[in-house]
């Protein structure tokens, strides 16, 4: 990670209050195997087409640029789905860490909000993205610390994560 990146998100963590600390990544996380792979497909004009996953029960939606941004906002958007699949898996991660450690009671009631901010990075053209996550229902901090630990999406975003870029044939 560049210099100036990891001073921007120093900035960011000291001006985010009582948010906990943005993580600069230390190394790549790397997959030894693969348990499952999804697959997806984008067809289109992009935030304003069609994504398809074939796998298991699939999954077909019509893409739309949200109104904030000058769209109709009248179907998804990738910053929907990415924000609902994190909250889904940092929900799953608190409940396993909750097993694990002999808490599940602690975890029985918890709920996970996700935001997902699109904007602008400091420094840098283009866009990037911010999330904000909050958890209902849980008053042990060490079992949501440990959950966002074991989560693969907090991992991903912590850590880095390997992204493989290839033309079709």
């Amino acid at each position: 990670m560049s210099l100036i990146l990891s001073r921007a998100l120093v900035r960011h963590a000291s001006r985010a209050g009582s948010r906990t600390a943005v993580t600069v990544p230390t190394r790549l996380l790397t997959l030894k195997d693969h348990k499952y792979s999804a697959h997806a497909t984008a067809r289109g004009q992009g935030r304003n087409g069609q994504v398809i996953s074939d796998d298991d029960c699939g999954l077909e939606l019509r893409l739309a640029m949200p109104r904030s941004l000058g769209g109709k906002g009248d179907g998804q958007n990738p910053e929907q789905l990415f924000a609902m699949g994190y909250a889904a898996c940092f929900l799953s991660a608190i409940q396993m860490v909750a097993g694990q450690t002999g808490k599940t009671d602690k975890a029985r009631n918890a709920v996970v909000h996700t935001q997902v901010h699109l904007g602008q990075p400091e420094g840098m053209e283009g866009f990037a993205l911010q999330v904000d996550i909050q958890v209902e229902g849980v008053d042990d901090m060490d079992l949501i610390q440990a959950g966002h630990k074991a989560c693969p999406y907090s991992r991903a975003l912590a850590h880095g994560a390997v992204v493989n870029v290839t033309k079709a044939q």
